[in-house]
């Protein structure tokens, strides 16, 4: 007998179709009517568990915003691996973006609680950039780990402009000659890999 899989509550079953048409078709083209249709509920029963469409895309980009996994990878393997990880999205049919730069681009001033959690999002990844260039010992971390934020930015604009999960490559090869201008030695693999 197949073990019972946890029940899920009625907030998460909203929160990830959600998610899924957010995601999909974008916030504006998603009306709440087709996410409780999609769930099985009332309208009355999705404003039960989320009292407006900004709270249910609040708790979207919330759901979103987790933290990197701690590795114990060296960190310039952390940094250029998460070129890596962006070429990998990249090939995925269902790729359609950031969703916090998604939802900005949408909603733009409308939202502030949106807004925040995106900027709130971005400021984390570019302080994640910022403790590993710290720990490579790179005299202006916070400078750098900007420029990195940006190529990530781009690498996935690019994507979605051309459709080619090589931006993540080119992206990589542009870190790698920050990194080396910074006076970090890359190994010729990593430099070009």
């Amino acid at each position: 007998m197949a073990p019972l899989l946890p029940k899920r509550s009625m907030s998460e079953r909203i929160l990830e179709t959600a998610d899924r048409l957010f995601y999909q078709h974008g916030i504006r083209a998603t009306g709440v009517d087709t996410i409780a249709a999609e769930v099985g509920i009332s309208k009355r029963t999705l404003y039960n568990h989320f009292p407006s469409k900004d709270a249910l895309i609040a708790a979207y980009l919330e759901s979103r915003a987790s933290p990197l996994p701690v590795s114990d990878k060296p960190p310039l393997d952390q940094i250029l691996g998460t070129f890596d990880r962006l070429e990998r999205s990249f090939g995925r049919a269902d790729f359609r973006g950031c969703p916090f730069v998604n939802a900005v681009t949408e909603i733009g001033n409308d939202d502030k609680e949106a807004r925040a959690i995106a900027l709130a999002f971005k400021e984390s990844r570019r302080l994640w950039f910022k403790n590993h260039l710290s720990q490579l010992g790179v005299t202006d971390a916070d400078g750098l780990a900007t420029q990195l934020a940006i190529l990530v930015d781009g690498a996935i604009a690019a994507n979605l402009v051309r459709g080619d999960p090589a931006m993540a490559r080119a992206a990589k090869a542009a870190a790698s000659a920050l990194l080396k201008g910074a006076g970090i030695g890359l190994p010729e693999a990593k430099a070009k890999s």
